[in-house]
């Protein structure tokens, strides 16, 4: 009996079974990866979480998150972070749970994201466990450093800086005091990092280290929210840096009350030229501005800035929404609607106007880029451990906040302020800008800030920088937004 035909069937038939169950392996680790391991039943899912390294994040060349063997059983792999304090920030941390990038990135990091798992199905298919792709921020660490250093030492309060490439969006600073080391939270810290973590999140009074004070803390940014202000006023009414405006004294219409200047000299005596008004900050001019065009328009012209919405700077992460609010509820919920005293304030970034540094590094970033706004972003790219491109960071408009006349006059206004208004101190510093001193309500230190660009000629970098404590935003803020602008540019 001729036995090749019942053997050519029976080979068949093992190689269809064969490719079969790949096929299967291959649907099940590729396409429903993802949806069983977040499965409510699956109860390895927690237990294998540290049984594999995690993918290394890294800024400038330089590792600063990686994972290492325990020589323990469970945990296998723990998770370091170099400088932790300084980049925590944007890195936040990995226990099981994550925050910050560690979130953002997880599949990607863990190795179960399908980009990694679809390329890796035959490591898959024999037991093999794909490996964490690896991810690049857009930090600067030598300024992501400086700036962690100066904002730590200028207060014991809250503090942070934020730098944007203004043609990009890319966040080469973010820093944050208080800060907190995610090494304390890491798994190798098993139930005491656990136990670390709750601490943090339970921490009392303003000072929280888990929720950084550069994109997820606001603050009233006073005098540099007039920035925006002129800006509206500007493409609306039709006023331009050379404009004559009023500057002395401004009574409000609701409470017969002055809304007082710093000073009531020089350009803020009677009226000036609009220019003018910016560099020495008269309250009454933008005050005044803010009433005339209403809160609805402030509010309106506002949200070109990026204020009144959240946006995702990455995946599941987004900043604290910055606010110039219409109405606010009172104690008893009901609605309060802002009214002509509360707009003057408003116009004054004081009131019930909130921002991030982030928020304001994205106003400064209007004005040096002809009135663009690039969406930002922290992630520069993600590659797998063979060095394939995953994910690549693609620059894209966020919005056009003013038109680019407007952007270039007040891109000359704010050089006015360090040439002859209220940061003269910062002269010969290659950075322009707007200085601010916002109060805080009794019992509480001043917010003292200042946002800009540099170099002060053709800017490619946007920044802001918040501390809180007695004095004012040109002379505690503005030396630290110099000192990190001196090492972003040094490049």
């Amino acid at each position: 009996m001729n036995m090749d035909k019942p053997l050519r069937r029976v080979a068949i038939f093992g190689m269809l079974l064969f490719f079969g169950l790949m096929a299967q392996v291959n649907y099940v680790q590729g396409s429903q990866a993802k949806a069983l391991q977040t499965d409510s039943a699956n109860t390895r899912r927690f237990s294998e979480v540290f049984n594999s390294p995690r993918g290394q994040i890294t800024a400038g060349g330089q590792v600063i998150v990686s994972s290492s063997p325990t020589g323990k059983d469970n945990p296998k792999y723990g998770r370091d972070y170099k400088d932790g304090l300084v980049f925590s920030p944007v890195t936040g941390y990995f226990n099981g749970g994550a925050s910050k990038v560690e979130l953002a990135y997880n599949s990607l990091l863990g190795g179960t994201d399908p980009r990694i798992t679809r390329q890796r199905w035959f490591d898959a298919f024999i037991g093999k466990k794909a490996e964490g792709a690896n991810v690049e921020l857009a930090l600067n660490p030598s300024a992501q450093r400086t700036a962690y250093r100066l904002v730590k030492g200028n207060t014991t309060r809250r503090a942070g800086a934020a730098v944007i490439d203004v043609k990009t969006g890319a966040v080469v600073v973010l820093a944050s005091s208080a800060s907190f080391d995610p090494n304390e939270v890491a798994p190798q810290r098993e139930s005491k990092g656990g136990k670390r973590l709750a601490e943090l999140d339970a921490a009392k009074g303003a000072i929280k280290p888990l929720i950084d004070n550069a994109m997820s803390q606001t603050f009233p940014p006073g005098s540099t929210f007039k920035t925006v202000t002129a800006a509206i006023a500007m493409d609306t009414q039709g006023l331009n840096s050379s404009s004559t405006v009023p500057t002395g004294q401004l009574i409000l219409p609701e409470s017969n009350r002055p809304l007082p200047n710093s000073h009531d000299t020089g350009n803020c005596a009677g009226s000036a030229p609009l220019r003018g008004a910016f560099a020495e900050s008269c309250n009454t001019t933008f005050g005044k501005l803010a009433m005339d065009m209403g809160i609805e328009a402030l509010n309106k012209g506002s949200s070109k800035f990026g204020f009144n919405k959240r946006f995702q700077i990455e995946p599941d992460l987004s900043p604290a929404e910055s606010d110039v609010p219409i109405s606010v509820r009172d104690a008893e919920g009901k609605q309060i609607r802002t009214g002509a005293d509360g707009t003057a304030r408003s116009g004054i970034g004081q009131e019930n106007v909130r921002a991030t540094p982030l928020q304001m590094a994205m106003v400064a970033a209007a004005v040096a880029n002809g009135g663009e706004i690039m969406q930002p972003y922290l992630v520069q790219k993600v590659t797998s451990k063979e060095g394939n491109e995953l994910y690549g960071a693609s620059p894209k408009v966020y919005s056009k906040a003013m038109k680019g006349d407007t952007a270039d006059q007040l891109a000359d206004m704010m050089r006015a302020v360090i040439s002859e208004g209220t940061a003269k101190n910062l002269a010969g510093r290659n950075i322009a800008g707007k200085t601010g001193t916002a109060e805080q309500g009794a019992g509480n230190p001043n917010a003292r800030w200042f946002i800009g660009f540099g170099p002060s000629e053709k800017p490619r970098y946007a920044f802001a920088v918040v501390t809180e404590g007695p004095g004012s935003g040109g002379e505690a803020a503005g030396p630290i937004a110099a000192s990190i602008m001196a090492q972003v540019l040094s490049k």
